[in-house]
């Protein structure tokens, strides 16, 4: 066993987060976490990894157990260049390999009584450095920069000067490079394009050490993992399913059927119990009226005898009900019912976006030039591309916020233009969230609130939490609660998927797809673009390039 978790509990105030958290992690276990937005996802893994406490319970690591940890959100590195990052990875494999060498040195000239410690220790030292991939390290660094595509950067180039992409998978490439026997993942695929996903996922599937990720991705779920822990958003329990993804959504449901027959049973038997309590207490009181005349004491004396076998009757249902009462089965909760919609018409117009000759460049990079693009009402348009290829500046264009080296950006009167960006943006971590829903809007609170609780996505005891008291799933919920608000006819979503759940996904996903006006989305999510429909154009080497074939994209 690697880790062991006993009774794990977390609260904040008055909202318990975790409760009774147990379970056992084991070399080899490749582990999904996941549950609601909010569920103590992340709480657990910085639990794990020592930047928060537990309220009660424990965990312990195995002796001698190194542990890795990316988070959602990646530090910034400050004054730090990608060759420092490698060599701080790597540097306990110098070490071990340096211990080696000593070892040999010293055992060349060691007497026979020294020796047997010295063999056990060199053991230990050489069988951690080749499981660690010591003996081809080298290669082991180009082909996991290769494989989460970094291979492009200067190693001299400073962290902090990346893209936001470019540096959560520099985190993840140092955290691999180091080997750790248990690897705690936030989100991993949040900022990786196609080909470094599925690298990823066959490079976890070899993985000698355990993993626990915890992803919103069920097409990574379904290929990396072969468990699935999951929080549960009511009961704050963890349980443990085997299988990937899929395996976990059947066994899940057929637990919730059973679940609802179980309760649905004893609701009945709990009727009828109270049904014979009633019925035989009537007879009682029926038969103990006095006899009128002694010609009826025989008559008397065995209705007396019926009595008092029904009163034991009685008393035995009544000690059955007890013991149901005592511990019932507990009704299944009504399932979170997510109604996320538009509420637009869509535009009267031929061309909603046109972008005609554009070119952008930041100082002596050209992102993209000569592109022409036409968004027509009821236009769907996946934007793809590898990260950095400019994906994010064309829609920044298309809002405005950054402005164009050449070519004209038009859009058509009355275009309200609704923009998810990639990560949680919003400005006021220190309003409450009914404020945030409600800002620029006219309209009584209790509308706005009503409204709110109405998409399935918070609840009331949520509507005076201040934004920075929510998790990163949370805050994207507030975003897409915040983004329906503004009636927007023209939607641009940049990784929508990230940071959702997947009891929202799917619902968000629905309102996506029957939104009246155009849309133009990037997505790395390949189940997310696989029902997105509509046209595939790429960004390549500075061109928006139409793709004829849509498996080109979800099966790379």
């Amino acid at each position: 066993m690697l880790l062991t978790i006993r009774n794990l509990t977390k609260t904040y105030g008055a909202i318990t987060v975790l409760s009774e958290i147990s379970c056992v992690v084991n070399a080899g276990d490749r582990v999904g976490i996941v549950g609601a937005n909010g569920a103590g996802k992340s709480t657990l893994l910085r639990i794990l990894t020592g930047s928060e406490e537990a309220d009660e319970g424990s965990f312990a690591y195995a002796p001698s157990v190194e542990v890795g940890y990316l988070p959602q959100t990646t530090p910034p590195f400050y004054g730090r260049s990608i060759q420092d990052l490698i060599l701080e990875a790597v540097g306990n494999l110098r070490q071990l390999e340096a211990r080696m060498h000593e070892l040999e040195e010293v055992m060349s000239t060691a007497i026979q009584e020294q020796l047997t410690s010295l063999l056990e220790e060199y053991a230990l030292v050489s069988t951690r450095f080749q499981d660690s991939g010591g003996y081809e390290i080298d290669y082991k660094i180009e082909s996991i920069l290769e494989g989460l595509r970094l291979s492009y950067l200067p190693r001299t180039q400073e962290v902090e000067t990346l893209s936001g992409g470019e540096k959560a998978r520099v985190g993840l490439a140092t955290l691999l490079l180091r080997s750790p026997d248990i690897i705690l993942l936030d989100e991993p695929t949040n900022h990786l394009d196609f080909a470094s996903m599925e690298w990823l996922e066959n490079y976890l599937s070899s993985y000698h050490g355990a993993a626990l990720i915890v992803s919103h991705d069920r097409q990574f779920l379904n290929r990396a993992v072969n468990a699935i822990f999951e929080i549960d958003d009511n009961s704050h329990h963890l349980k443990a399913y085997t299988g990937n993804y899929d395996a976990y959504v059947a066994a899940r449901e057929v637990e919730r059927k059973q679940w609802e027959e179980d309760y649905l049973r004893q609701q009945e038997e709990i009727k009828e119990l109270r049904k014979r309590i009633k019925e035989k207490g009537r007879h009682i009181g029926h038969s103990n009226r006095a006899p009128r005349d002694n010609d009826k004491f025989a008559k008397h004396f065995f209705g007396q005898r019926v009595d008092s076998a029904v009163a034991r009757d009685i008393h035995e249902t009544e000690e059955r009900l007890k013991r149901i009462e005592a511990d019932p089965i507990p009704k299944p909760p009504e399932l979170l019912s997510v109604t996320s919609y538009f509420r637009t018409e869509s535009i009267q117009s031929q061309i909603v976006v046109q972008m005609s000759d554009v070119r952008k460049g930041f100082g002596e990079r050209q992102v993209f030039e000569h592109v022409h693009l036409n968004l027509a009402p009821q236009s769907r348009i996946m934007l793809t591309g590898p990260n950095g290829a400019g994906k994010t500046t064309l829609l920044r264009l298309l809002l405005g916020e950054e402005q164009p080296d050449g070519g004209t950006i038009s859009l058509a009167p009355g275009a309200r233009v609704g923009y998810l960006p990639q990560d949680p943006a919003l400005p006021d971590l220190e309003k409450t969230v009914i404020e945030t829903y409600r800002y620029g809007q006219i309209g009584y609170e209790g509308e706005f609130m009503g409204r709110l609780i109405g998409y399935g996505l918070f609840r009331l005891e949520d509507m005076q939490k201040r934004v920075r008291q929510l998790s990163i799933g949370q805050r994207r919920k507030l975003e897409i609660a915040s983004l329906m608000a503004r009636n927007p006819n023209v939607l641009l979503l940049d990784e929508p998927t990230n940071y959702i759940s997947l009891d929202v996904l799917e619902a968000f996903e629905q309102a996506v797809l029957h939104f009246p006006g155009p849309v133009i989305a990037i997505s790395h999510d390949r189940w997310f673009i696989q029902r997105f429909g509509g046209e595939v154009w790429e960004l390549q080497e500075g061109q928006l390039v139409k793709k004829e074939d849509h498996e080109i994209v979800t099966s790379a």
